[in-house]
């Protein structure tokens, strides 16, 4: 039946980035981080999620996979990627006037198997 409404159908691996977001968003509240904003976009590109621990803001990027069959999760931040975020960072900062006492660049890796717990790493810092 045609509803008339368009049908936003994620691909696997969209669906499984946004599930790992999900996971690492509850993963890192839980942890007693405010969660300030998700997939936040601008001109230069998307922060996954914006944090504050403390008077720190985190800027979280996250990544997930099913396997490690195309590497791990940490392997996908190389210099260019850290780079980008870090501009992320101030293009965030700029735009909600915000001046916290200090900034950090986490990565949560998810690795979701086929079948079974996913695992949740959280990096903090990277350099």
């Amino acid at each position: 039946m045609d509803t008339g409404q368009p049908t936003t159908r994620l691909t696997h691996n969209q669906a499984l980035g946004a599930y790992g977001e999900l996971l690492a968003a509850r993963h890192l509240v839980g942890q007693g981080m405010v969660l300030l904003d998700h997939n936040w976009r601008c001109a230069q590109g998307e922060i996954d999620l914006v944090l504050r621990e403390g008077r720190t803001l985190v800027v979280c990027e996250v990544k997930t996979r099913s396997s490690h069959d195309y590497g791990t999760p940490h392997e996908s931040i190389g210099r260019a990627k850290l780079d980008r975020l870090r501009r992320l960072a101030a293009a965030w900062l700029e735009a909600h006037a915000a001046r916290p006492a200090d900034v950090r660049i986490d990565l949560v890796a998810v690795l979701q198997p086929r079948d079974g717990v996913p695992e949740i790493d959280h990096v903090r810092g990277l350099t």
